[in-house]
């Protein structure tokens, strides 16, 4: 491996200890080198908090090193105020030189801004090391950006023949396909992804939470497909501990605490006003959690990035069959027994391959 390839596949593994604590930001994970040995390191560990290259800059020691010093960071260096100050001034002001990129930042705010204010200041830069793995770390927060819709996640659980529930589910409670180590597993996903989505069925069937309980983490925002406001005020969708929109037809009252309806026409795109909705509410990752009809049809609309399916052992011979899906197998595990097979949109695979 070259030495930057080296050092910038360093700062992506910093950065993947953010998952699920830094959004709206993305993932970034920074090392600083002197003579070939890191001597500083970070990554964003939350929105609001310290930048990875504000923390790796910080961890070096001995700080007259900095000027020959080379810092490398996966994401190119923000050049604005937010809530912090713009990392790439933090840098000049350090007298550091060198500085190695992964990626280029799609937000509008940085853009090539932070890379040319760099430059500016007598900085030696270079771009685009491991630039795909980069982009792959935020393909969350590239696709918010580029796109203007979430990174979209479809998740379902399906029997040996191919079914999602029974047709009649006794005793109106859940009837569970997979065993308890695929649940805690969907859990730890809800902790990593900003939002969850399940429609009216699902949610008058199984009367969900969809918190994080079997791992720890931040609770993702719930939407919830309600076209004629059918879901009891009672039910665990609107016990205001988590931020939740209720997405209807109806003309609704205002929300209260953490309960906010959003009104659309479900005659018309239906996904699209779904990810218009996310895009409103800076929600970069949506997993849709919700029966065969919410499902299949972010899956006819192509509007979907990864699916991960659970294949239990239980059969049912009858019941209500799983999505119709087309898809790249990207991964599959074995789970005490289950097997989770993870495709990637074959289309927008292809898309990103031209890139």
């Amino acid at each position: 491996m070259k030495i930057h390839e080296k050092y910038i596949n360093r700062c992506i593994q910093l950065a993947q200890n953010g998952l699920g604590t830094t959004y709206p930001n993305p993932l970034v994970g920074s090392v600083v080198v002197h003579n070939n040995m890191i001597i500083g390191e970070g990554w964003h560990q939350q929105a609001g908090k310290a930048h990875a290259e504000v923390n790796a800059i910080n961890s070096v020691k001995n700080k007259d090193l900095l000027k020959d010093a080379t810092i490398y960071v996966s994401l190119e260096p923000c050049s604005h105020y937010g809530k912090t100050p713009p990392c790439s001034d933090l840098i000049i002001a350090h007298g550091i030189k060198k500085v190695v990129i992964g990626s280029i930042d799609p937000f509008a705010k940085v853009a090539g801004r932070g890379i040319k204010k760099l430059m500016d200041a007598g900085c030696e830069v270079r771009v685009g090391v491991l630039e795909k793995q980069c982009r792959e770390l935020n393909e969350r927060f590239f696709t918010f950006h580029t796109e203007m819709r979430p990174y979209i996640i479809l998740k379902w659980a399906q029997t040996g023949d191919n079914f999602i529930a029974p047709i009649n589910q006794p005793n109106a409670r859940p009837v569970w396909i997979t065993n308890r180590f695929s649940g805690q597993l969907v859990h730890k996903w809800r902790s990593e992804e900003s939002g969850i989505l399940v429609g009216t069925n699902t949610a008058l069937k199984d009367n969900p939470s969809l918190t994080v309980r079997k791992w720890t983490g931040n609770h993702p925002v719930r939407l919830v497909l309600d076209r004629e406001l059918k879901i009891s005020k009672e039910f665990s969708l609107y016990d205001n501990t988590v931020k939740t929109i209720i997405i209807t037809e109806k003309k609704t009252e205002e929300g209260s605490g953490n309960t906010i309806f959003e009104q659309i026409d479900f005659s018309q795109d239906l996904v699209k006003a779904i990810t218009e909705i996310c895009y409103k509410y800076e929600i970069q990752s949506l997993i849709v959690e919700g029966g065969r009809y919410t499902l299949q049809q972010f899956i006819d609309s192509g509007t979907w990035d990864e699916a991960r399916i659970f294949t239990g052992n239980k059969r049912f011979e009858k019941g209500i069959p799983a999505p119709e899906l087309i898809g790249t197998l990207n991964k599959q595990y074995s789970i005490q027994g289950d097997m989770l097979e993870i495709f990637e949109n074959s289309h927008l695979l292809n898309n990103k391959k031209k890139l």
